[in-house]
């Protein structure tokens, strides 16, 4: 596999077949859309060396590739009629606002966790990320916003779900502001942790989630790359 460099990835959707799907991965991930093109993602070693995790940040990437994981999951979500998109921040935002428009809506609706001096504490719900686990936040909606929300097919979109948490916490705000999406959306699935904890809601959180491609956790193998850990 050709050298990527760090600044390098996420720049370019590349045909199928261009990169062996699987095998050894050493410095980038390969992960497939539906349709077989392909796109490399880095590699970040988790705390115990031996595993590892496939990285996407989408406003990072280029607009080319953000528009074909925009397009990719709009089609995905179209058939569930969807009168409004809803984004968690901060990086779901930038996918949020692209499925919208391929949806042909006018806006969509951005969660947000700087709370203005309008917004109200009790239309909102702490927040955690795994990429930031040591920043404790709150996850809010403008109440001027609620207006849009009620009687609406909501599809709620993040940019990447891997433990779950921002999903969570964006169910409990739906739930507090009376709605209930009725798809939830990402660019990329990463592993299958997200499960236990979403299901742990209620099961029908975790059958209505889709996304453009699913990521494993990868183990360190034999020759010192990368692959898929076994279960």
């Amino acid at each position: 596999m050709d050298a990527i460099q760090p600044h390098d990835f996420w720049q370019e959707i590349h045909p199928p077949k261009h990169f062996p799907p699987n095998g050894d991965f050493v410095d980038a991930y390969v992960a497939e859309f539906d349709d077989g093109r392909q796109l490399r993602l880095p590699i970040r070693i988790l705390a115990e060396g031996d595993r590892a995790l496939a990285s996407l940040i989408v406003n990072q990437a280029s607009f080319a590739v953000q528009d074909a994981l925009a397009t990719a999951l709009a089609e995905q979500i179209s058939g569930y009629s969807i009168d409004l998109v809803v984004g968690l921040p901060t990086l779901g935002l930038t996918l949020a606002s692209a499925v919208a428009q391929k949806l042909g809506h006018d806006r969509y609706v951005p969660l947000g966790t700087s709370a203005k001096f309008w917004y109200r504490e009790e239309l909102s719900v702490s927040l955690s990320s795994i990429t930031t686990p040591h920043q404790q936040k709150r996850l809010y909606i403008d109440p001027r916003m609620l207006p849009l929300l009620y009687g609406r097919r909501v599809a709620l979109i993040d940019d990447v779900i891997s433990s779950g948490a921002s999903i969570v916490s964006g169910l409990e705000l739906m739930t507090t502001c009376n709605v209930e999406p009725v798809v939830i959306g990402a660019a990329m699935l990463q592993s299958e942790r997200w499960r236990q904890r979403i299901g742990s809601l209620e099961g029908k959180w975790v059958d209505r989630i889709v996304g453009v491609f699913s990521t494993p956790i990868l183990q360190r193998s034999a020759s010192g790359g990368w692959q898929p850990a076994r279960a």
